[in-house]
């Protein structure tokens, strides 16, 4: 079968690298970020498209599926900022809130597009607003059978302790998702980046400038050294303690200023990793926070996966904002995978 795919809101690629993994072929990933061009196209045999969904013509996304194709599929996370359990605790911004209505976008290229199977992902807090309800809703009116759950990624091989709505619908019939491993066989912060070289705070590894750790101030250093293995600030003298952590409101806050367990899988890696004190992002037994190669690869991206052009300067927030906010890439293989299957037994 000439199976075709098309990443609404691709970014660097994560999604499309998966799928691609599992053996389909994406040809074009959206985006209305430039800055993920780079990364996009030079790990993946896709073109990137700089444009906003939301100023699409009708036919726009039909003209890039080659005219052999037998199954189209559709696939893409819609940006998740306004439905993330972030911005349901604090008032979100203007920017947020006009990009609660791209899974509607979304929507209205399904009912363009109208391909076999669509695939979507996004944050678990999505599957309660209506928005979502409206995309289900609009899905099976348009005659897909549609299946969707909250995935723990360390359950899809994934070193995270990461949960996302995946959502597949297909016109061909019932489809699922792939089964997940047993709790035994999580991949942990071990398998993942133990063997990476050992960097100090400030440093970057010659042989990969992706390797590279945040500077951390003589305070911060000294509160490293005195964390322990999957600790919190609750492990320090308190003469280390910031003054909000010295009040019983600033209890709460238990996760910040940790390290990670070597034996466990990752803190949900957000775009604030190579900060120490953003999260549990600090180094199991270095004296560090996490670089950016390592947050790549606890995002499951392989390790030699290229986000920077070379001898390029770049800035490590931006690349942080860029491995945080994208789909895991096993997701998008398992993803892939899920829809052969379908495939196999459908067609």
């Amino acid at each position: 079968m000439k199976i075709n795919a098309i990443d609404l809101f691709c970014g660097i690629g994560g999604l499309t690298y998966g799928v691609q993994q599992a053996g389909i072929n994406v040809v074009a990933g959206f985006d209305f970020e430039e800055s993920c061009r780079f990364a996009y196209e030079k790990n993946n045999n896709a073109q990137f498209i700089h444009k906003n969904i939301k100023e699409l013509k009708d036919d726009e996304l039909l003209s890039y599926y080659p005219d052999d194709t037998e199954i189209k599929v559709l696939i893409g996370c819609a940006p998740c900022q306004p439905f993330s359990a972030y911005s349901h605790r604090y008032k979100e911004s203007e920017s947020k809130k006009e990009k609660m209505d791209l899974l509607d976008y979304f929507g209205i290229q399904v009912k363009l597009v109208k391909p076999d199977i669509v695939s979507m992902e996004n944050v678990p807090q999505l599957q309660h607003e209506e928005i979502f309800a409206k995309f289900v809703q609009l899905l099976k009116d348009e005659g897909y059978e549609v299946d969707y759950k909250i995935a723990f990624a360390p359950a899809y091989g994934i070193p995270q302790n990461r949960k996302r709505l995946l959502l597949l619908a297909s016109k061909l019939g019932e489809i699922h998702f792939e089964e997940e491993l047993s709790e035994s066989d999580y991949p942990t912060v071990r398998d993942a980046i133990s063997k990476l070289p050992e960097l100090k705070a400030g440093e970057i590894d010659p042989n990969d400038p992706l390797h590279r750790a945040r500077k951390l101030s003589g305070l911060n250093l000294e509160r490293i050294k005195s964390s322990k293995q999957g600790g919190t600030w609750r492990d320090w003298d308190e003469s280390l303690l910031p003054n909000c952590y010295r009040k019983k409101s600033g209890s709460s806050f238990s996760s910040v200023y940790g390290r990670l367990d070597w034996d466990k899988p990752s803190s949900t890696i957000t775009t604030q990793f190579p900060g120490y004190g953003n999260g549990r992002f600090g180094h199991p037994e270095q004296n560090r926070a996490l670089s950016l190669r390592e947050g790549a690869i606890l995002q499951s991206f392989p390790k030699d996966y290229q986000f920077i052009e070379e001898n390029k300067k770049y800035a490590i927030n931006k690349v942080a904002m860029q491995i945080g906010n994208a789909v895991p890439p096993k997701l998008g293989e398992v993803i892939g995978k899920s829809i052969l299957k379908h495939l196999e037994s459908e067609v």
